[in-house]
């Protein structure tokens, strides 16, 4: 009932559509039960001459007792029994279907709408995460939950949610004719139906949990699909591929198992169902066959109150179908409930406040940090720096020093877990997320691109910039070159991860993209790593235009942009070891000249 609740809250916009398509579909139900009424008066009045004359008896209202006849619902020009049963049988078949096809419109209208809301929730939920979320959940199970998961609720909220309300109504109008017939034969007729309801919902508990394992299967099946197309070239680079066969091929069976234990499971209601509704139907033969000859019924009301019985069996049959598939519907729900109920780690604090311009420093004041779900203790300890305006720091070390995640605490990509980073003497986590992230501009050592056009990946964040802006953005990160050799220049499309492009290219469109940004705080992450020496010349002659005039944190930069720092800080497991400039460190026989005579002794030998 809480999951339910909780879809219903997405239905709440939709309220009056909702209403609308209810009365639609009552008129469909009643239009079902009018149907089995009119039955009655072709074996009593059509068939029988005798009777020709007196009035139609259509059914009498509840409560009240008044009786309504077909006569009177029907222009009085009209005299011939025959005349008036078949236009009143038309009359119905036209009205059900079309308040048939505008209520199952409008409730499919409902249900995509609030699906579509629910989707866009948990989309925005998952993109407010922080890094930690995104390093816990795989791609592909969080793809799964958007996708597939909220199709299974899309499914019950639309048309099945169509066919619930018509089954319903079409339930209650011939449940209504049956108990105006006889009552007392309708409630025996109906004695059976707990044997088949109670098992049902049995069924559906089970349904349910079955539910939640298909769809952590098709989650591991996305999983590996994703991976397998996102790194296809280590796959053939290794020869992986029988691997990565037999990996898809044991989630896909133990997916297909799933599923069958759910057609299996859900399939149990029909023969139930068929089975009660042969015993019912026998024992009415049986309870007619003495009622007609004891004049106590008539041929016609007894064909009335069967063919409605049988009517009603179907829409039972239905419901049951309908029940499970809901069922289906709150086991994949449970998931994306989870994602929504998560507490998102980095959010704006009560009264935070907006950071408009960067003036004085960053410090990092006694900064202590570990990954909520790592084992090995604190990352970085007791982390003391200031950085000052208009600076050039860079941060060296070994490999797993913490470099990377120092500089992640300044944008908030994580909080820290003791001590405090200031922005110009407030507290990161005091000022709001969006504004302090407007201030830093970052060029990682992965650079991201979207299947897109060059133009909007280098505008990417500023959809509101000229076509000049972004032209003059590519020309000072030197991008004019080869983007002047493309197809269609900035309008050319460069693939998943901008992979028609090389290493140095793909630096060049994000320098132009940081540039565009205009961040006075720039983050370096071993922006030139990767890249042949040529590549990066180009990119270093880049960054030198990107760095004028901003705040600079650089990590593991290549010798010349090291050389030029104001300040070297030097890493090593998570504290700050050595801190001064190239000259004073070059020759202090720490940590710093080890690496300088590992990586850059070599250079300049060769420069």
């Amino acid at each position: 009932m809480k999951e339910w609740l909780r879809l219903l809250g997405f239905v709440r916009p939709y309220v009056l559509v909702l209403v609308v398509s209810v009365v639609l579909m009552a008129c469909v139900g009643g239009a079902h039960a009018l149907i089995a009424l009119l039955i009655g008066p072709v074996f009593d009045r059509v068939l029988n001459p005798a009777s020709a004359d007196a009035p139609v008896l259509l059914f009498r209202l509840p409560i009240i007792g008044q009786a309504v006849y077909l006569n009177d619902l029907l222009p009085s020009w009209i005299h011939n029994v025959w005349t008036m049963i078949a236009l009143g049988i038309l009359a119905v078949f036209l009205v059900r279907g079309l308040c048939d096809y505008f209520g199952n419109y409008l409730v499919n209208y409902v249900g995509y709408s609030a699906v579509t809301d629910l989707r866009q929730t948990v989309f925005d939920k998952i993109l407010r995460q922080s890094a930690e979320f995104f390093e816990s959940h795989s791609t592909g199970r969080l793809m799964s939950s958007i996708m597939n998961d909220i199709e299974k609720i899309q499914v019950a909220t639309s048309h099945i949610l169509a066919d619930l309300m018509r089954q319903i109504f079409v339930v209650v109008g011939l449940l209504y004719v049956l108990l105006e017939k006889d009552w007392k034969l309708a409630l025996v007729s109906l004695t059976l139906l707990p044997f088949v309801l109670v098992p049902t919902a049995r069924i559906g508990k089970r349904i349910r949990r079955t539910t939640r394992r298909a769809q952590d299967d098709t989650a591991d099946l996305n999983q590996i699909l994703q991976e397998t197309l996102s790194g296809h070239q280590v796959v053939r680079s290794f020869g992986a591929e029988a691997y990565e066969s037999r990996r898809f091929r044991v989630v896909a069976r133990r997916l297909r198992s799933s599923n069958l234990r759910y057609v299996a499971q859900q399939a149990l209601s029909s023969p139930l169902i068929e089975f009660f509704g042969a015993l019912t139907i026998v024992g009415l033969l049986t309870y007619a066959r003495t009622q007609i000859k004891a004049g106590q019924m008539t041929t016609g009301e007894f064909t009335t109150f069967v063919v409605a019985l049988l009517m009603l069996y179907e829409p039972v049959k239905r419901l049951t179908g309908i029940h499970n598939i809901f069922q289906q519907a709150l086991g994949a729900s449970q998931r994306v409930f989870e994602y929504l109920d998560r507490e998102e780690a980095i959010q704006d604090k009560a009264g935070a406040l907006p950071l408009a311009r960067f003036e004085r420093s960053i410090v990092f004041d006694a900064v202590s940090f570990r990954y909520p779900s790592s084992l090995n203790g604190f990352l970085l300890r007791d982390i003391t720096l200031e950085v000052k305006a208009g600076d050039v720091v860079a941060v060296v070390g070994p490999s797993g020093a913490g470099k990377s995640t120092l500089v992640s605490l300044l944008p908030r990509f994580y909080d820290v877990t003791a001590g405090a980073v200031r922005v110009d003497g407030h507290d990161v986590r005091d000022l709001q997320v969006a504004s302090l992230r407007r201030m830093v501009g970052i060029v990682p050592q992965d650079t991201f691109l979207f299947n897109d056009t060059v133009a909007n990946n280098i505008r990417y964040g500023r959809q509101d910039v000229s076509v000049r802006e972004v032209e003059e953005a590519a020309r000072n990160a030197l991008c004019e070159e080869f983007i002047g050799q493309m197809p269609e220049g900035l309008d050319t499309v460069i693939g998943e991860r901008g992979f028609k492009l090389s290493g140095g290219q793909r630096q060049r469109i994000a320098i132009a993209r940081a540039l565009l940004e205009n961040a006075p705080i720039l983050i370096l992450d071993e922006a030139t790593s990767h890249l042949d020496t040529e590549s990066e010349l180009l990119v270093q002659r880049a960054l030198g235009n990107l760095m004028s005039g901003r705040t600079v944190i650089v990590i593991a930069h290549r010798l010349s942009t090291i050389r030029r720092a104001d300040k070297i800080i030097v890493l090593d497991q998570g504290r700050i070891c050595e801190v001064g400039t190239h000259d004073e460190l070059v020759g202090s026989g720490g940590i710093y000249q080890r690496l300088y005579e590992l990586q850059f002794l070599e250079a300049d030998r060769l420069a």
